[in-house]
């Protein structure tokens, strides 16, 4: 049996700005679809990622697993590469009888994760988000456009940011954030 791959196949690159880009590699997501609220979706969240749901635009990891709030209805989990298929049929026997969506999305989003003083820098050129520290501190999560490309993106701490796209989209974006963080580019708004 082959080992899986991501479509970028864990590149990794440090450009000028203070920043490093590196693909997570496979990563197991699974997507919810529920009534967030729900007291049965918060328990089978919290057994299946070890973290509580997270409330509106925030993320809450534990290690690599954890979940991403992606809209009021909507959470993007993550777990080892190789439990995300159990996960989702965890969460589908869990929720059971209630609306819901459960499904393993791992192999049709990549995740890169970005790191550095100067990610916000970075970022901030391509998307139309307010990423100063007060306004987006650690924990907080968005769903936006980057360079063009719609994203989900969030800070895991001071310096460390994650973001995932459709994996067909994966390699433009990784380029699009190389060539935003050329040496010579700042425009110094962090």
């Amino acid at each position: 049996m082959s080992e899986p791959r991501s479509t970028l196949d864990r590149a990794a690159a440090s450009a000028g700005q203070s920043i490093r880009i590196e693909d997570r590699g496979p990563v197991g997501q699974v997507t919810l679809r529920g009534d967030l609220g729900s007291d049965t979706l918060r328990a089978a969240v919290r057994a299946g990622v070890g973290v509580d749901v997270p409330g509106p635009l925030r993320a809450a990891f534990d290690g690599d697993r954890g979940a991403v709030w992606m809209s009021p209805d909507e959470l993007l989990l993550f777990v080892a590469y190789d439990r995300a298929g159990a996960l989702a049929a965890s969460l589908g026997a869990a929720l059971a009888g209630a609306h819901h969506l459960a499904v393993d999305v791992s192999d049709a989003r990549a995740v890169i994760r970005l790191s550095g003083s100067g990610v916000a820098e970075v970022l901030a050129k391509g998307a139309p988000v307010d990423l100063g520290p007060a306004a987006f501190p650690a924990g907080t999560a968005r769903r936006s456009h980057v360079g063009g490309v719609a994203v989900g993106f969030w800070r895991r701490g001071e310096n460390e940011w994650e973001i995932v796209c459709l994996a067909s989209f994966a390699r433009h974006l990784f380029d699009w954030l190389v060539e935003s963080s050329r040496e010579g580019s700042e425009v110094g708004a962090f």
